[in-house]
């Protein structure tokens, strides 16, 4: 992140033991993403189903922290059981900057275009699934390949890199950047607004994704600006339209009318947040496991039909987005033996799904021959699913293929990599130095 307060840096700086025993399990506490995948072999063990005492959505209720992989999918794929939770992520005076200056909160836009499942599917197809869907995504693949050459030429002649800077993060930002439409030349802005848009799940003092009520007011007024910014660029799509998502968006007949400006916002907004962070740690955790597992980078070598394989397993192994609270209980519920009474808050954790041995034998090791690599929970499952995960799949699928093309090996520099993890419910490294030996390299 560019910019940290104190809060901040106490998170991204906090050291926490490795736990022990399922007592000392917190998932949520500074420091404790260095010791999920320990915590989760402890869960699955002794504690599949988590309570936190208290931390429902409403007073007097719980929330609990589901990490099997067949609860996961039973939950996420049932909204009517467990229905979306639509958590108060800001605060009054939060809210009230959003409504007065802004284009309203992410909530207002969910009731606006998509409040019950009809509509949410109906909002995929008309208009998210045309761009970023499993097909409309199809249509970036050679401005995803020119961008993967962009960032990587020149290292032909050069023997490392920091992979985050200078490849992860970039790529993501200019692919979105570029399929909605936006200046590349305003790419600094809308890094710092993309922080801002993720800031909640990275910095939260909590499961229920809350900042601190400073905090909150501070990136309520930083994403307003965000709106505006998409609002001046709605308008200079309209004078001027191109062949892009934003374009598409002030033009398109959505149930026989236009949509908002308010709504168009909300659509571009949600795009512009998913098509970041979570691909930027994809893209750095697949080059972590390529080069820990050699075999796996020669058997691509061999044969790059199996690139869609190690992309799907890179996405269970290290999901980046590792949780979510985001269910309730509709009624009263059983799993694993514990007896959960409707109203209750689910956090569904995908990451140890993900991992659960009773799901995927081996669930640690990269597996190429894997059957169904592609049911992991990491975009969820349901018609709730990722929207954008057709676009993200490409392009970690183009830019393997690209390391492929143009490096014989590739490994990390020990003496530079701490391997720490950013704070929040994600799962992404701080940064990755890197070493390769280009293709072209005299022997």
């Amino acid at each position: 992140m560019t910019t940290a307060s104190a809060h901040d840096q106490k998170m991204l700086n906090a050291e926490m033991a490795c736990p022990m025993r399922v007592e000392e399990v917190d998932l949520f506490a500074p420091g404790s993403q260095e010791h999920w995948y320990d915590s989760y072999s402890l869960l699955h063990q002794q504690s599949p189903v988590l309570r936190i005492p208290g931390g429902g959505k409403t007073p007097g209720t719980d929330a609990y922290v589901i990490t099997k992989y067949a609860d996961i999918s039973r939950i996420i794929r049932d909204p009517e059981a467990f229905p979306p939770s639509q958590l108060r992520q800001a605060s009054d005076e939060a809210t009230e900057i959003f409504r007065d200056t802004g284009y309203g909160t992410p909530a207002d836009a969910r009731e606006s275009l998509r409040p019950d499942l009809e509509s949410h599917k109906q909002h995929r197809l008309q208009l998210t699934d045309p761009w970023v869907g499993p097909v409309g995504a199809d249509q970036h693949a050679d401005m995803i390949r020119a961008q993967v050459d962009t960032l990587l030429e020149g290292w032909e002649h050069r023997t490392g890199a920091e992979l985050v800077t200078e490849f992860a993060q970039p790529l993501p930002q200019r692919v979105i950047t570029t399929t909605l439409g936006l200046p590349l030349e305003d790419m600094p802005k809308l890094k710092a607004f993309e922080e801002a848009q993720v800031r909640r799940f990275v910095y939260f003092i909590n499961h229920k994704d809350e900042l601190p009520p400073a905090e909150e007011v501070e990136n309520a007024q930083a994403l307003v600006e965000f709106q505006q910014y998409l609002k001046e660029q709605a308008d200079e799509k309209r004078r001027n339209p191109g062949n892009d998502m934003l374009t598409f968006l002030t033009q398109v007949d959505y149930e026989g009318r236009k949509l908002t400006d308010a709504e168009i916002v909300s659509v571009a907004f949600g795009m512009h947040i998913g098509g970041n962070e979570t691909t930027q740690f994809a893209l750095t955790s697949e080059w972590l496991l390529l080069a820990q597992n050699p075999a796996v980078w020669a058997e691509l070598k061999r044969d790059r039909s199996k690139v869609r394989f190690f992309v799907e397993e890179a996405l269970r192994v290290y999901a980046p987005t590792q949780g979510s609270s985001s269910r309730l209980v509709a009624r009263d519920v059983e799993f694993q033996g514990v007896k959960i009474p409707a109203g209750s808050l689910l956090h569904v954790r995908y990451g140890a799904g993900n991992r659960d041995e009773e799901a995927f034998p081996q669930a640690d090791s990269i597996d190429l021959a894997r059957p169904n690599p592609g049911r992991h929970l990491t975009f969820s499952q349901g018609p709730r699913n990722c929207p954008g995960a057709g676009l993200s799949r490409l392009e970690q699928n183009l830019a393997v293929h690209g390391w492929l093309d143009r490096f014989e090996s590739i490994g990390l520099d020990e003496e530079k990599n701490t391997y720490r993890h950013i704070p929040g419910r994600m799962f992404g490294l701080v940064d990755l130095h890197v070493t390769f030996k280009p293709a072209n390299a005299s022997r």
